[in-house]
This record gives structure tokens, C-alpha cells and sequence, in this order.
């Protein structure tokens, strides 16, 4: 489905409305909270039409995508990595995306490393939470998450800044909440446990449930139809 401009702009509004109405509620500050909008499947224009709004933060979920976005754009496009990705593409993404959500495994962990090594760079990511243990998702299980996280943050080219997870599809908002605050419990005590890394960031949310996400301390959130409207595949 193809939005025409103003009705893009009037769902950003909305979008944006409420995530500083959640904030409010909370008793947090709108600024703590990143709007990565996900505009998987969705042309350019609509890119730059938000961008004209001063949004900044997109999110991809295929790397061959991204590559083609990113060359369409301005460079102060900050690209967000948030779908499952395979070790032998992780070389297209250094240099052009700002954090990679979605590391899932040491082995992918250690890649990133290397191909930043290559461009003597430092990769941010976030590490992937299978929260609900859900057999359809990717993301390493919570109780395996502090020893893993110890290892890869050894890694010299990778940054931890936090955790994301994708809770489950449910018509209740508030039903996943608790996925959400054992998200923020397990980032706090990695906080503690690795207090050389700069874990601090939780990507959680989605259309679905992102006012909630938000409550539980979310940091960024990932919205793509509340904005661009439903996607044809």
C-alpha cells in the first residue's frame, strides 16, 4: 500500500505524538527515545519525505536493500541493520550503517569484528534476545546472554551498546511487557557486569506494542506500518 505524502506525514505525527505521550506517562524524557523507522519494502521518496521532517534513523531488514537506499541518499542517513544477517554480507554494512541490531551468534559477532578490523573501524551493535523463546525467531537465549556478551566484548572492532528483541505478535499491547522488562533487567546487570562496554541501549517495540516498549525503558523503537503503512510483499 502506497501512502501518498500528507497521509505519510500525518502517521509520523501520530507516531511521534505518541511516543513522547508514553514517555510523559513514564516519567521519562522523549529525547531518551530513538524513532528508528523501518522502511523495509518502502521506495525512497518516502524516505526523503520523512527525512524533510528531520527524521534521520532508518531501519533495514535486507542488506541488499539498504546498499541500494544508501546509495540514493545523503550520507547523514543513519542506517540501522535490524534483520537477520548472514556472516557472508556483513562486509557490505561497515562504513555504512551505524549499529547492526540483530548479532545472534558469536560466529557473526567475530565476523563483524574482522571486516572492521579491515577498515580500521569500530561496529556498534546490539546483541538479539529470543526473549519469549519464541521457534520462529532468531536472538540468543536471555540465560545464555551474560556469558556471551563477556566474549564478544573482548572483540577489539565491536561495540556493545545494548540489547533489542522482537516480543510476540499479540492484539495486546500490554501482554508483552513482561518480555520487555526482562530485557531491561538483563541489560541492567550487563551494565554492571561489563561496566567497560557502553551497554545501555534497548531496542524493543514495534507497531504493535511500542508504548509499552517504552514504559518498560525502551531506548529506540522500531516502527515501520504505524508510519509507512502496510507493505506489499
Amino acid at each position: 500500500m502506497q501512502l501518498s505524502a500528507e497521509q505519510l506525514k500525518d502517521n509520523y505525527q501520530t507516531v511521534k505524538d505518541k511516543i513522547t505521550q508514553a514517555c510523559r506517562q513514564a516519567g521519562r524524557n522523549p529525547q531518551d527515545v530513538r524513532l528508528i523507522a523501518v522502511s523495509k519494502k518502502k521506495p525512497v521518496r518516502d524516505i526523503e519525505t520523512l527525512q524533510e521532517l528531520g527524521q534521520t534513523s532508518f531501519g533495514e531488514n535486507y542488506v541488499q536493500e539498504l546498499m541500494e537506499k544508501y546509495s540514493q541518499l545523503p550520507e547523514t542517513t543513519a542506517w540501522h541493520m535490524i534483520g537477520h544477517l548472514q556472516r557472508n554480507k556483513v562486509k557490505y554494512l561497515i562504513g555504512k550503517t551505524v549499529m547492526i541490531h540483530s548479532v545472534d551468534s558469536l560466529a557473526l559477532a567475530e565476523e563483524i569484528d574482522r571486516q572492521a578490523a579491515k577498515a580500521d573501524t569500530t561496529m556498534n551493535i546490539l546483541l538479539e534476545v529470543n526473549v519469549a523463546e519464541e521457534d520462529t525467531k532468531f536472538g540468543f537465549k536471555a540465560e545464555d546472554v551474560p556469558a556471551i556478551a563477556g566474549e564478544i566484548s573482548r572483540l577489539s572492532h565491536i561495540r556493545i551498546c545494548g540489547l533489542m528483541t522482537s516480543a510476540p505478535k499479540s492484539d495486546d499491547p500490554q501482554a508483552n511487557r513482561p518480555y520487555f522488562e526482562q530485557l531491561r533487567r538483563l541489560r541492567d546487570r550487563l551494565e554492571i557486569e561489563i561496566p567497560d562496554a557502553p551497554v545501555h541501549e534497548l531496542s524493543m517495540g514495534m507497531t504493535q506494542d511500542y508504548e509499552a516498549a517504552i514504559k518498560e525503558g525502551a531506548t529506540m523503537v522500531r516502527i515501520g506500518t504505524a508510519i509507512f503503512g502496510a507493505r506489499d510483499y
